[in-house]
């Protein structure tokens, strides 16, 4: 073929569609339990908006985003995550003004520059809530709770959750300091990727995935070890929050997220045995300065978000069966032309009362048309020949048990409601 799907990207076809839909639905179900709200924000932004949100020396920034000039000169960006795009929206709608904290959850497309891999993809689907407007660490819980309620109303079993704390403005920068002299005093050992980051991104060394940097994570300075005392009692309060909701954790002092814009809590939520691109299958934290950032007034905020191909990935890797999307439930086969004219009226009338029907198309074989509806999965066949038409019936065969009876249609849709 001349042309085929960009590399990176994917086309979601019938038969996996009825995993999105599994997902969508579970996912704003869970936000109403919580009380979280929709919003769609748009598929480009300005592309300031996410230099400034997720930091200028970050990978995403410097590799990852999809960025280009418009006709108009203006400089746009594909959405490369979530959670800026709904604070510029909380900022440019007067979100403010609302009661404190603002829930709100999205289902959307994300683009990044990345090495396609598994679980990982130029374009992807993402599920995220945020809550907007308060500082309280009960929320920093909830939103932890939400996302493994999420993963456990899908059937995901053997999770892992993974917690820190990264400190504020005022407790980061001690810390940053001492974590920079020690990866200083090891810099021939590290990735290239990391020596340039001792200078210019100091905390995401601790995230590298590259085999020579792991080990030096280990007895790198903890970020718990130097914060301030509001963020110290923030993080206690957490912990407690968890145990009082009774969602075990795990304290990884190497948890430090992708994102310039986390401040005090990060995590993660892990599947079991998983490496690399599938290590995580969603996280979040808490991010009280990026409305700040953005222009606006100092907002607290915390979220998290969770990829929809990551999920699916892990449903089928515990064979996690799920429901099927329903097809329409009757077909209605034909033989003659005239018989196709009542069997259109049939159809027809078949979904106006709401249910769902397909008509048999062309001129086939009654067997051929048959083994059509066995291939749709029919639980029952309608079928017209010139007999039914001048008795003013219809012959309605049961697909599972293969019985037949000779009915007027108004029966039959009597029937069929049942």
């Amino acid at each position: 073929m001349r042309y085929q799907a960009p590399r990176g990207t994917y086309d979601i076809l019938p038969e996996e569609q009825a995993y999105w839909q599994f997902i969508k639905t579970r996912a704003a179900g869970i936000c109403r339990l919580y009380g979280y709200q929709r919003i769609d924000t748009p598929i480009f932004e300005d592309a300031g908006l996410f230099m400034r949100s997720i930091g200028e020396e970050t990978d995403i920034v410097q590799k990852e985003m999809y960025t280009f000039d418009d006709r108009g000169g203006d400089q746009l960006t594909l959405r490369p995550e979530g959670t800026a795009s709904v604070c510029r929206a909380y900022m440019e709608h007067g979100m403010h003004n609302l009661t404190q904290p603002v829930r709100l959850f999205y289902i959307t497309q994300i683009f990044r520059y990345e090495r396609p891999q598994a679980g990982r993809f130029r374009q992807h689907w993402q599920f995220g809530a945020e809550a907007i407007g308060s500082s309280d660490p009960s929320l920093d819980a909830e939103s932890i709770d939400m996302a493994w309620s999420l993963y456990q109303s899908l059937g995901l079993q053997g999770l892992v959750l993974k917690l820190n704390s990264i400190g504020c403005r005022n407790c980061r920068p001690p810390y940053l300091k001492t974590l920079k002299d020690y990866y200083s005093q090891k810099i021939d050992q590290l990735c290239p990727d990391c020596k340039r980051r001792v200078e210019t991104n100091t905390l995401r060394l601790l995230d590298c995935k590259n085999e020579s940097c792991i080990p030096l994570t280990a007895q790198a300075p903890k970020s718990t070890d130097y914060l301030c005392e509001e963020c110290g009692e923030h993080f206690d309060s957490l912990k407690k929050y968890l145990n009082i909701l009774g969602r075990d954790f795990e304290v990884d002092h190497r948890l430090v997220r992708g994102l310039d814009y986390y401040t005090k809590t990060v995590f993660e939520i892990q599947p079991p045995g998983a490496k690399g691109a599938q290590s995580t299958i969603g996280g979040g934290g808490r991010y009280d300065d990026l409305i700040e950032e953005l222009g606006g007034k100092s907002t607290p905020a915390v979220g998290f978000g969770t990829g929809f191909e990551r999920i699916i990935l892990n449903l089928k890797n515990q064979g996690i069966e799920i429901p099927s999307e329903d097809s329409p439930s009757t077909f209605v086969a034909f033989l003659g032309e005239d018989a196709k004219d009542k069997a259109m009226e049939y159809v027809a009338r078949i979904r106006r009362e709401g249910m769902g029907a397909i008509l048999a198309s062309g001129n086939r074989s009654l067997k051929a048309q048959m083994r059509q509806a066995n291939t749709l999965k029919a639980n029952h066949t309608i079928i017209i020949g010139e007999d039914e038409i001048r008795d003013n019936v219809v012959m309605l065969r049961d697909m599972s048990g293969g019985e037949q009876q000779r009915l007027g249609f108004d029966e039959v849709l009597k029937l069929l409601k049942g």
